[in-house]
């Protein structure tokens, strides 16, 4: 194995090393027999031989020179025992552990310097049953307190420890303080470890890390008490916090540099951060605590900075990791990333991102003390003031779910909308994002006009996009000198070729002399072309219109134009032949009964449809 992979599997080892072990259970013939903690003399009872065990276990020489695992776990799970001696209720969660670990090591200290009152004086479960019989009983009723003390054992109302006697929380909460008044006292019983909860503000006894023969050896300004831990413990907190501060520091230089886009992999590369302080944070906690056996303020306080930061890591990552799961969504090729099914998507994301925030917010808030109930009716409260001040960005959120709902119009539609303010303007242009607040739509002049969805989806809107055809209608205004046979000619010659034309779909070509202008005898062209691409549109008209220059040409007559005409010379008229040729023709059609009017005949539609060249001869598609 090469040394980069050597050095990797090491580091790997010793990160899993730094994770505290599971607690052992503190009795080996019977792990599962439980406390009695039915009466105060079964409390005081079970918490003397427990500590007891745990005094035995830490002066155990081989833990002393060489800690383990198995002697770790031993005085782990010893420590839980005590600890659930106690009424931590009134703790927070996350500092339960340490003023348990430190009340108890106070409180059998105290218990084993002070005269305690002879078994036979101490309430057994029989003295209470009658204060339990009697419904009128008062708390005083069901508690305890050692003689000339106030240390008292009270019965568990409600809750896991229901009918147990505990500790009271009080008395956990003074546990130091009686300790500082009794410190000083000679021992009543026999211990293995003399004055223990002085030498833990420098040992590490429940870390198996560094032994306590190794830290006996330190010099003494190493073993000094500042703050009630010792130096050296001091100095390797400050190591500790520097060396995973850099850490998270480099790693979150290397994850974003170069990072601009907003893609799933770029969100998923944001992960690595919270993911990396998530790993440390916890790594650090169980260092300070398990290894370095911090004590007092100092340990409540990185434990509650450490719950902090863990659940800030995991609101980190629920919000980046729903943004990077949506976006992964979204990279697929059938949904636009402007489009409004990607917004949404996008918005679901963030909605599940700050619900989880606020779940974790929550749920850390508990876990440090602070009051729920409080919080959640401060979220109903501030959620209301919040909805009042933001009227007009819910009402247009509501109009981008009634466009998600009715979709008149996706990403890239070519549309007209609302009505022209001047004849100047064109309200038309191409859809270009449809988001949660507002759709952006880029007109023909190339400028971007911005609509808040609310009125978007009030406005009246014409999808081109949608159309299956587009309709070709325009108006010739033929000259007044043109024959009323030339004029059927020239419909008869323009209906011909439309129905030739492969692109127009009508069976009957719309073409008709509509009336008389002020200088122009009027046709209107109506037809349909069946295409829905606007540029391929505007190429068929044009070959259209072409041919219609070319049809009214040939009829002998000529487009009208509205003008006044001064003749200052002989004026050469009309092609008199071409006139004589086209009523000519006219007249044929009505010896032999052809007359093309009001329409073809169905023979005359079905021998001449699609016989036009299109595109025309000479053109470069026509390859």
């Amino acid at each position: 194995m090469s040394d980069k992979y050597s050095r990797i599997l090491w580091v790997c080892v010793m990160l899993l090393a730094l994770w505290s072990p599971t607690a052992a259970p503190a009795n080996d013939k019977y792990p599962l027999e439980p406390l009695d903690l039915s009466s105060p003399r079964a409390t005081l009872n079970s918490f003397l031989k427990t500590g007891d065990a745990l005094y035995q276990t830490i002066s155990d020489e081989h833990l002393w020179r060489a800690p383990n695992h198995a002697g770790v776990a031993r005085v782990l799970g010893l420590g839980v025992e005590l600890e659930r001696m106690f009424d931590l209720s009134a703790i927070p969660p996350a500092a339960r552990f340490d003023v348990g670990r430190d009340g108890f090591i106070y409180l059998f200290e105290i218990l084993s310097r002070i005269d305690l009152p002879a078994e036979a004086d101490i309430p057994d479960a029989a003295a209470y049953a009658n204060a339990l019989d009697n419904k009128q009983a008062g708390d005083k009723s069901l508690s305890w307190t050692i003689p000339q003390t106030e240390i008292t054992l009270v019965r568990a109302a409600k809750g896991p420890n229901a009918g147990q006697f505990l500790f009271s929380s009080s008395t956990v909460a003074r546990a130091r303080e009686f300790y500082e008044k009794t410190r000083m006292l000679p021992y009543r019983r026999a211990l293995p470890v003399k004055d223990y909860a002085e030498k833990r503000h420098y040992l590490s006894v429940e870390g198996w890390m560094i032994s306590s023969r190794t830290i006996e050896g330190f010099p003494d300004w190493m073993k000094r008490s500042v703050y009630r831990q010792a130096v050296w413990k001091w100095i390797a907190l400050v190591l500790t916090i520097g060396i995973t501060t850099v850490v998270v520091v480099v790693i979150h230089r290397v994850a974003r540099r170069g990072l601009s886009s907003h893609s799933h992999s770029a969100h998923l590369r944001r992960l690595a951060t919270p993911l990396t302080l998530l790993l440390l944070t916890s790594l650090v906690s169980n260092l300070a605590n398990q290894q370095l056996t911090l004590t007092g303020w100092v340990s409540g306080g990185l434990k509650l900075v450490a719950e902090a930061v863990t659940y800030f890591a995991l609101a980190w990552i629920a919000w980046t990791g729903a943004m990077a799961a949506a976006e992964a969504v979204i990279a697929s090729p059938k949904i636009p990333d402007q489009s409004l099914n990607a917004h949404l998507l996008r918005l679901a994301a963030r909605a599940f991102g700050i619900a989880a925030v606020i779940t974790i917010i929550l749920y850390v808030s508990k876990q440090l003390g602070a009051p729920l109930y409080g919080l959640v009716t401060g979220l109903g409260v501030g959620g209301l003031a919040i909805a009042l001040a933001a009227q007009s960005t819910i009402e247009n959120f509501i109009g981008s779910l009634t466009l998600f709902a009715d979709r008149p119009a996706r990403v890239g539609d070519f549309c007209r909308y609302g009505k022209d303010p001047a004849s100047g303007w064109q309200r038309i242009g191409t859809v270009e994002s449809i988001g949660i607040r507002s759709t952006r739509i880029r007109g023909i002049d190339d400028t971007v006009t911005t609509i808040p969805n609310a009125d978007f989806c009030k406005i009246h809107l014409v999808n081109y996009t949608l159309r299956r055809r587009t309709l070709l209608l325009t108006v010739l205004g033929l000259r007044y000198e043109t024959t009323d046979d030339q004029l059927r000619f020239a419909l008869a010659t323009l209906r011909g070729m439309l129905l030739a034309h492969p692109r127009v779909i009508d069976d009957q070509p719309r073409v008709r002399f509509t009336g008389f202008g002020d200088f122009s005898l009027n046709v209107e062209i109506r037809v349909n072309i069946n295409t829905s691409d606007r540029d391929e549109f505007r190429a068929i008209r044009e070959d259209i219109y072409l041919r219609v220059m070319k049809i009214v040409k040939d009829a002998g007559t000529g487009f009208a134009f509205p003008s006044r005409t001064v003749y200052t010379s002989s004026d050469d008229g009309l092609d008199f032949e071409l006139q004589q040729d086209a009523e000519a023709q006219v007249r044929a059609w009505r010896a032999v009964q052809e007359l093309p009017f009001p329409t073809f005949s169905a023979d005359y539609c079905k021998k001449t449809r699609n016989t036009l060249d299109y595109p025309p001869a000479g053109s470069k598609s026509e390859a």
